[in-house]
């Protein structure tokens, strides 16, 4: 079989290896489709402090079961199914209190263990989830990305009442539009970046106002309509932003932080004090796939306004340029591997 391998930073090449057995508890998924992330490209970058080479990439991928190890039914061969890549071990306290996205032993495959860039990969049983025939391919392999926006919103529990600003019109800051207009039914979204493109795909996915922060000062944009935002999404991650975000959330207001940097950020402990703010932090997803497969069932999110490139997995290495180099055209790519 054929497998997208980085070997050690910026060396990427495709590998023929062995096709793998599975184990005791485990399947073997025929890759059709496979999405690329950023986190793909920080890791063929040399920029993810969690990886270990060679590794072969890739966490949202979809296929078909092909084969199974001990303590599986072989019914399961055949099914259609999307990979949850995070493997954890089900007992230490955060798996416990039902975060196994930071379990204390976390596997993520992709980064700790390979993962789905590849003709055939071989998970935990329980990490491969039923796709009902109502979704087709190129909506179950984006179901991973969506968890994300799911793992947010489980933890901010937004209501119709709630204004919502997010930073950022990547595909975090997307998928997290389209789970607030389309699951939540939030009365007003509103998101800023400095990419007019990006915050024109923000309105495609549903948002109500966007702002261009690199022409004008996002604090006076929102005073200016006199707008306290309720619930503010950090999915731009710069250290800058949380003290921002303190600044402009309205009392009793939740701030969610998406992802990390290694800078530290310098908050006022007074304005999240004095407004009684509650700070959120999500990474992954903590059992969110069954979450987002029925969200696909009932219509109620549109994977395809984020897809803007579908490449055969030959050309990966041109497919990560384009995501790395085209923010103003490329939102999410997706690489073919099989009909």
């Amino acid at each position: 079989m054929k497998s997208i391998v980085i070997r050690q930073p910026n060396e990427l090449v495709i590998e023929e290896r062995e096709i793998p057995t599975p184990g005791e508890g485990e399947v073997r998924v025929k890759v059709k489709l496979a999405g690329i992330c950023g986190s793909d490209s920080h890791i063929y970058r040399g920029h993810n402090p969690f990886a270990k080479y060679p590794r072969v990439i890739g966490h949202e991928f979809f296929g078909l079961i092909d084969a199974v190890g001990e303590g599986v039914s072989k019914q399961r061969i055949g099914e259609r199914v999307s990979v949850d890549p995070v493997i954890s071990c089900g007992h230490c306290y955060p798996c416990s209190v039902g975060k196994p996205n930071v379990c204390t032993s976390l596997v993520v495959l992709g980064v700790h263990r390979d993962g789905g860039f590849s003709e055939y990969a071989v998970v935990p049983a329980r990490n491969a989830w039923h796709i009902p025939d109502s979704i087709e391919d190129k909506h179950a392999v984006m179901v991973e990305p969506f968890t994300i926006a799911a793992n947010v919103t489980g933890q901010a529990k937004p209501t119709a009442q709630d204004v919502a600003l997010i930073y950022g019109a990547g595909p975090m800051g997307l998928v997290t539009i389209q789970a607030l207009k389309g699951v939540y039914n939030v009365s007003q979204v509103i998101v800023t970046d400095r990419i007019p493109e990006r915050l024109a795909m923000a309105e495609r996915s549903g948002a109500d106002m966007t702002i261009n922060n690199g022409e004008r000062s996002l604090q006076e944009a929102l005073e200016e309509k006199g707008i306290k935002p309720t619930l503010i999404i950090d999915a731009a991650c710069h250290p800058s932003i949380l003290q921002e975000a303190v600044n402009l959330a309205s009392p009793a207001g939740r701030i969610v932080l998406m992802g990390f940097s290694t800078e530290p950020s310098q908050v006022a402990q007074q304005g999240i004090t004095g407004k009684e703010l509650t700070v959120y932090s999500t990474r992954l997803n903590a059992n969110k796939f069954p979450v987002v497969i029925g969200w696909l069932e009932k219509g109620l999110i549109d994977p395809d306004k984020l897809i803007t490139h579908v490449m055969d997995y030959h050309l990966v290495g041109e497919a990560i340029e384009v995501f790395e180099k085209d923010q103003k055209r490329c939102c999410k790519v997706l690489l073919t591997f099989a009909e």
